[in-house]
């Protein structure tokens, strides 16, 4: 009897190796430890824990951005209106206590309303008006990129009280608040698209539409939810960035959408749906800020630290791709 148990247990456990060495994001966690050993032995700033702190620190907000996003792209779907909601959602926090006099608490849900508004009228307008996700999230980052200047007037929001500041420059147990604030979204989500029968359903929208339909699933409210809390994901990030910057700043957020979206599709999500995890994206968004990081540690020059970025996402794509049709070949 024990033999068969010690069998059983090892099966078992054999068996979660090997789903663990074929997830999609094991091998881009195997990138960016290789990334880490050789900026360890290359250069000796690298190793120093202010520094590994600082890279995670800055890598937070659009790695926040970007779990967002996954849910987006798992169902098939791509939003690129991320940027604009993220600096409009700062900017109305920070208005929200500077112009109107709000207290911290009610300021910062003010923020996360308005991003949170603004991803349901993104699925609005995908599920009521019939229009492509890309047309639809294209046109709602010019139309909310111009409201951050219209309500601004071109002019940063000054004058934020110190307590707004902690979100972005405050410290718990010795490590960076916008790090804590990450991990605990990250679990969230987590266990929202794992352990949920909403986010089992997330994932069948992106794999089978049409089937998900058949089953009687409402797909449209799905859709409806998914860019609802995209938004959310934005909004956190932009009142993060602003409270990093000690302003709210009309252009914050700008190429943001680049940033959350390469750091989904590096950490194995699948343009074409079905395929993504929250786990995936913390690693490409680590390995999106260790490689900004290394190339100014390095003294690469910012025109081509912009090349070398441009090729690690095309690269990611192209894996991406190659995955998709290796899948393919073997049905």
């Amino acid at each position: 009897m024990k033999s068969e148990k010690k069998s059983i247990s090892n099966t078992g456990f054999s068996r979660i190796i090997k789903q663990v060495i074929h997830a999609p994001s094991f091998s881009v966690f195997i990138v960016m430890v290789l990334m880490c050993v050789l900026m360890y032995i290359v250069s000796p700033p690298f190793r120093s824990v202010n520094n590994l702190l600082s890279i995670a620190k800055n890598f937070s907000a659009y790695a926040i951005a970007g779990i967002g996003v996954t849910m987006v792209i798992i169902t098939g779907g791509i939003d690129l209106s991320i940027g604009s909601i993220f600096g409009f959602s700062g900017v109305i926090a920070a208005m929200g206590m500077v112009e109107f006099g709000l207290p911290l608490m009610p300021a910062v849900l003010l923020g996360i309303l308005t991003g949170t508004a603004l991803g349901l009228i993104n699925g609005l307008f995908i599920v009521k008006l019939k229009l492509p996700p890309f047309i639809a999230t294209l046109g709602m980052l010019s139309i909310v990129r111009s409201l951050c200047y219209i309500t601004t007037e071109g002019y940063p929001v000054t004058g934020l009280g110190k307590e707004f500041l902690f979100f972005g420059q405050g410290y718990i147990l010795s490590i960076p608040t916008p790090i804590w604030l990450l991990a605990v979204i990250a679990i969230i989500f987590s266990i929202f698209l794992n352990k949920t029968v909403t986010g089992r359903r997330i994932y069948a929208l992106g794999g089978n539409e049409e089937a998900t339909r058949i089953s009687g699933i409402n797909t449209d409210r799905l859709k409806i939810l998914v860019y609802s809390l995209g938004g959310c994901m934005y909004g956190i990030a932009g009142i993060i960035t602003a409270s990093k910057l000690g302003i709210g700043q009309p252009t914050a957020g700008n190429g943001y959408e680049l940033d959350a979206i390469a750091a989904v599709v590096i950490g194995g999500a699948s343009l074409s749906g079905g395929v993504g995890t929250v786990i995936g994206t913390l690693v490409g968004a680590a390995i999106m800020g260790i490689l900004r990081n290394a190339l100014v540690l390095l003294s690469i020059k910012s025109h081509w630290q912009q090349f070398i970025i441009g090729c690690v996402i095309i690269i990611a794509v192209t894996f991406d791709q190659l995955r998709k049709s290796n899948k393919l070949a073997k049905v």
